[in-house]
């Protein structure tokens, strides 16, 4: 997330607003709340992994990462899964992609 943090400035001229969430409760998920400009949500649940089609890893009880590309429209633009920690998206990767999309819709346009 400090990455995010790192990037905001850009991401903010892109128009993307981040936001996270975790199982921890609310008193740890304000700790990393508290580093960074973005809202971080807490008390993530296995029901609520399972309609996010998340993985859930029983040993531990936690959701692996999930990660959500959401346009202006409500439409998710990209999904990306993990089982695991690694696979996670950057914040490079993200501005990447917005502008891709940015471009494509450009040229769409007459």
């Amino acid at each position: 997330m400090a990455g995010f943090e790192q990037h905001k400035t850009e991401l903010d001229e892109l128009g993307v607003k981040i936001v996270a969430a975790s199982i921890d409760p609310v008193d740890k998920a304000t700790l990393v709340a508290n580093e960074v400009s973005f809202p971080i949500g807490y008390g993530v649940t296995r029901a609520m992994a399972d309609q996010l089609g998340s993985w859930w890893e029983e040993r531990r009880s936690i959701i692996q990462p999930s990660e959500f590309l959401v346009a202006a429209d409500g439409k998710v633009r990209s999904a990306t899964y993990s089982s695991g920690p690694i696979g996670r998206v950057d914040a490079a990767d993200v501005i990447r992609l917005v502008k891709f999309y940015d471009k494509q819709a450009a040229e769409k346009r007459p």
